[in-house]
């Protein structure tokens, strides 16, 4: 999708969809695990003067993902996890390119991996049947849509939604940092720039810009 994009043959709206992938990845680099039935598809975003930090097209998307598959109860997991309970059911990847961002949107529709620490789930296993297609075609409209809120309203109306559709606030919550350190606390919200509030043991606040977050 980079690619393409960079060189022009798509353009914001555009969707690619992969049966299986055989070099994606997850975050930092982990191995990515893609069995057919599930979606793996990739959108997007031209950056736009005046549009909010890049970034913040993760919490976009995860508003998105929830929408577009219609499950109230599906929480968001800071900065780009969609969780049934505690549960992985989708997961987000941006990569950026100059004015161009690649949504790569990644969902447990039928299947779902069996890792050690890292709980997922498929909608299969909740009950729900869906197509690829008609996964891609919602998820196309409910992205549209978040991003023009994103781009008329801001930050403000994002972090809102986002918080309304989070796991609750006073969650523990455990936080791998790029350094390699790792903080323990509670989830204390979003800061206006839609980074982590972690409230730690001693009552003091952490703001978290970049990291892997677990629920504990």
């Amino acid at each position: 999708m980079i690619t393409l994009a960079a060189d022009g043959g798509v353009g914001e709206g555009d969707w690619l969809v992969a049966e299986r992938q055989t070099a994606g990845r997850g975050r930092q680099g982990r191995a990515w695990q893609s069995p057919p039935g599930n979606l793996y598809a990739s959108g997007l975003v031209e950056v736009r003067e005046g549009d909010p930090p890049a970034s913040s097209l993760a919490l976009v998307t995860g508003l998105a993902v929830i929408d577009a598959l219609g499950i109230s109860s599906l929480l968001l997991k800071w900065p780009n996890d969609v969780l049934s309970g505690n549960a992985k059911l989708a997961g987000i990847l941006l990569e950026r390119q100059g004015d161009q961002v690649v949504i790569g949107v990644g969902i447990n529709l039928a299947h779902y991996p069996d890792l050690p620490g890292r709980p997922a789930i498929s909608l299969a296993a909740l009950g729900v049947t869906t197509t690829t297609d008609a996964a891609v075609a919602a998820l196309a409209v409910t992205v549209a849509q978040w991003v023009e809120t994103w781009r008329t309203a801001g930050l403000t109306a994002i972090r809102a939604a986002w918080l309304e559709r989070a796991h609750p606030i006073g969650t523990p919550l455990s936080a791998a940092l790029p350094d390699g350190t790792s903080l323990d606390g509670i989830f204390d919200g979003l800061t206006p720039d839609c980074a982590l509030q972690l409230r730690l043991a001693d009552g003091t606040t952490r703001v978290i810009h970049a990291g892997d977050v677990f629920l504990i």
